[in-house]
């Protein structure tokens, strides 16, 4: 009986099964690829929006500070409009929802959401930065030695 009667060889069987494993890795990367792409939110401040307008509706992330005298909220209570700036453009943002408490007009923003066609971002989670004269209520009385301390107690390694 000769090799093809009886079938693949065990070294052409072992070719076809490392084929079949490479081709189907090849496959799960482009997906993941693919899936992680279309996931990423890629953050921008007001002056790369200006250069590097981001497609309409792709997922982004916006950070900058607060211009001061932009914040209107609309008459359903809920809406603000305001504009992020970076001191070289800016941008005008709207939100609907719960405004965090270090929101305000000057202090530091990021928010998730998606540029416009005319070139508003809507924002669908914002979040508020303090600036880095920030002290936790719980560190403001402790010395300098009791500060260093307590951030090396719970800094993880």
């Amino acid at each position: 009986m000769n090799d093809s009667a009886r079938g693949l060889q065990p070294k052409h069987q072992r070719l076809a099964l490392v084929v079949v494993a490479v081709v189907a890795i090849v496959a799960a990367a482009i997906i993941a690829t693919w899936a992680l792409r279309s996931q990423a939110s890629y953050f921008y401040v007001p002056s790369d929006i200006v250069k590097h307008h981001p497609a309409p509706g792709r997922s982004v992330r916006l950070g900058g500070m607060v211009e001061k005298g932009s914040v209107v909220t609309r008459p359903d209570g809920v809406t603000i409009e305001f504009v992020v700036g970076d001191g070289t453009a800016r941008v005008p943002v709207r939100y609907s929802g719960i405004v965090p408490d270090l929101f305000v007009e000057g202090s530091g923003v990021v928010a998730d959401g998606r540029m416009q066609a005319n070139g508003t971002f809507i924002a669908d989670k914002l979040l508020a930065k303090h600036d880095e004269n920030y002290v936790p209520r719980e560190l403001e009385e402790m010395t300098a030695a009791q500060k260093k301390m307590v951030v090396e107690e719970t800094t993880s390694r």
